[in-house]
């Protein structure tokens, strides 16, 4: 059986003059994705298909390029849509993650609900997995998304208690056929040896 797994990109180079979908990886980051690449868990990777934000193309590209495989991208994938307010301060952002979790009908602030950006994420992922493929295949992505994603397979509502550790590079895994959820977040480094 084929193993889906869903990578969040790690630490970005925070920029307020950038908009956030053009961050990149910080070096920290680079580097955390560049000793991952390497790990025996993805070895059956067949598949690597990333958000077209340059965060998660740098994760993914970085990846592929050590399994000798390209990268395919799907637009929709991106984090949820907080353009709205733009950057904001860790703390500032933090209390809006907490209230896009809270209150996943509602637009808070003008970000995109939570339940749309749910949707969305699902589409694409179930899309993907459609597509005619052997072996495993990894999605790029995003923190917010991933959970959405994860609070969806694991038939679970939509809670930020189920959200990502700090500093991204983390990832889940689940069945590509049966979409049964293997495990939930870990960091790259936990797994690596897997």
């Amino acid at each position: 059986m084929a193993t889906a797994r869903y990578l969040s990109h790690p630490q970005v180079q925070i920029d307020p003059a950038v908009p956030v979908p053009d961050w990149g990886l910080s070096p920290v980051g680079l580097a955390r994705t560049q000793a991952f690449a390497g790990a025996p868990l993805l070895r059956a990777t067949r598949r690597i298909v990333s958000s077209a934000e340059r965060k998660a193309i740098e994760t993914a590209e970085c990846i592929a390029s050590a399994l000798g495989i390209t990268v395919e991208t799907r637009h929709a994938m991106h984090e949820n849509d907080r353009s709205a307010t733009g950057y904001l301060p860790p703390p500032a952002f933090e209390a809006m993650a907490d209230a896009f979790f809270a209150s996943p009908t509602l637009s808070i602030r003008g970000w995109e609900r939570a339940l749309d950006a749910q949707a969305r994420i699902l589409r694409e992922v179930e899309a993907a997995l459609a597509e005619p493929g052997e072996g495993d295949i990894l999605f790029v992505g995003h923190g917010g998304v991933g959970t959405l994603l994860l609070c969806h397979l694991g038939a679970e509502p939509i809670a930020r208690k189920r959200d990502q550790p700090g500093g991204g590079g983390n990832l889940f895994a689940f069945d590509a056929a049966t979409r049964i959820v293997h495990h939930a977040w870990r960091a790259m480094e936990e797994v690596a040896g897997q």
